[in-house]
């Protein structure tokens, strides 16, 4: 058993993913804003002999445009309120590679394949691939907001196949898709 007392033991490091999904400015987008902040709250010494007092090291985020419900990615934008080093700031247009992509399943993979970790920033990536699930549910409740057409329903539930235990080949809620097969 792991034994914390939040009360007596000092919190070191903290990472906080956020996602936040907007109306767009048409019917059909929504706009997807995520945002990752890494704190340290302890005294860092730097190879320099500098002693950094408590800060930000990372803040970073990321605006997608998205047509729904396609989930194509129609723009992306990145901001760096806050990073380590100056020359981070030269990844800021990695991301633009994935402009026309979807986010659907397999989405993590491909975006890998179209990043070079040697020309983006990792801390992007894991902001990204945090957002994408996010995406999917946030675009979803946009559309549930008022009546669909049963055929669109069930065309955006059938993309939830396989995303997890509830949804998978052979279980109850795959199988209400059975007939739209």
């Amino acid at each position: 058993m792991i034994k914390l007392d939040k009360t007596k033991q000092q919190k070191i490091h903290n990472r906080k993913i956020d996602t936040v999904i907007y109306e767009g400015d048409r019917e059909d987008t929504v706009i997807v804003e995520g945002e990752l902040q890494d704190r340290r709250f302890c005294d860092s010494h730097m190879y320099s002999g500098e002693v950094r007092p408590p800060h930000t090291v990372h803040h970073m985020i990321i605006r997608m445009a998205l047509h729904v419900p396609e989930l194509t990615i129609l723009d992306i934008e990145v901001e760096f309120p806050t990073v380590p080093r100056g020359d981070c700031l030269e990844t800021q247009e990695s991301l633009d590679a994935i402009k026309g992509m979807r986010i659907a399943a397999g989405f993590t993979a491909k975006v890998r394949k179209r990043i070079d970790r040697k020309k983006g920033c990792t801390h992007l990536l894991t902001l990204l691939t945090a957002m994408a699930p996010a995406a999917f549910q946030g675009a979803w409740s946009a559309r549930i907001r008022q009546p669909l057409d049963p055929e669109i329903y069930v065309g955006m539930m059938s993309n939830l196949k396989n995303t997890c235990w509830a949804w998978r080949d052979g279980g109850p809620l795959a199988e209400i898709l059975k007939p739209y097969d």
